[in-house]
């Protein structure tokens, strides 16, 4: 496995069934991830699957993702979207946090998406003929697919440092996938190469990123108990 926001390109090689999955980017598929995919080695038609996270709407993320995916010469054979808990700080901040996601429905229909890998697996690698699954969302998806991917900068807006609260730790600097972070006594943004991630303001430990209209009380901290008890099998 790899985590596409520290490994800047991953070996594919000699993989008979490659999973690509990235959570859900107004939209979209995050910049970052779209820049990861453009890396990997061009593909002969390799077997894959898709698969994505996303707090209110998934859009057009699934769809996106078989697209990048098929372009880089990926023959994508199923795919999944799941709703999780909402990490998206504006969309807390108005108590859509959804933190009780996913519902025992959608986990049910994520267990029966896992289930089909493994028989899809197993098919691959005997060399089975496999039949391509059509991809849920495809008329939403084909509604909201046209946002650019400057939109969740352009939404996230100017970031600002409380100065009292900030501890130089350069936490936010070292986990920014973008590198847009520099840290001079106190961090430094450069907004032509910030996405809008959010991961600064999420991870920062002393709550001292702010940005306009959104409480410092409505970060996400990460996966709680309870989502972590869903998924432990």
């Amino acid at each position: 496995m790899v985590d596409v926001t520290s490994s800047p390109a991953a070996d594919v090689e000699g993989l008979d069934f490659v999973g690509l999955a990235a959570s859900t980017d107004f939209f979209g598929v995050p910049r970052i991830f779209e820049r990861f995919v453009e890396s990997l080695p061009r593909q002969e038609g390799t077997p894959a699957f898709v698969f994505n996270t996303f707090g209110a709407i998934s859009g057009a993320t699934l769809l996106s993702l078989s697209d990048i995916a098929e372009a880089r010469g990926f023959d994508v054979l199923d795919g999944h979207s799941l709703r999780m808990p909402e990490s998206y700080p504006r969309m807390i901040a108005r108590g859509l946090a959804a933190a009780n996601a996913p519902s025992q429905r959608r986990m049910d229909a994520f267990d029966a998406f896992t289930a089909r890998l493994t028989s899809l697996a197993e098919d691959v690698s005997e060399g089975r003929r496999v039949e391509k699954r059509k991809l849920p969302g495809a008329l939403l998806g084909s509604v909201l697919r046209s946002r650019p991917r400057t939109t969740a900068r352009d939404d996230m807006g100017e970031k600002v440092v409380d100065t009292s609260a900030c501890t130089g730790c350069g936490t936010c600097a070292r986990n920014c996938p973008y590198g847009a972070i520099v840290l001079d006594g106190y961090p430094a943004f450069d907004m032509s190469t910030c996405f809008g991630c959010w991961r600064c303001y999420n991870r920062c430990p002393s709550r001292a990123i702010h940005v306009e209209n959104v409480p410092s009380t409505a970060f996400y901290t990460g996966p709680s108990k309870v989502l972590r008890s869903k998924f432990a099998r």
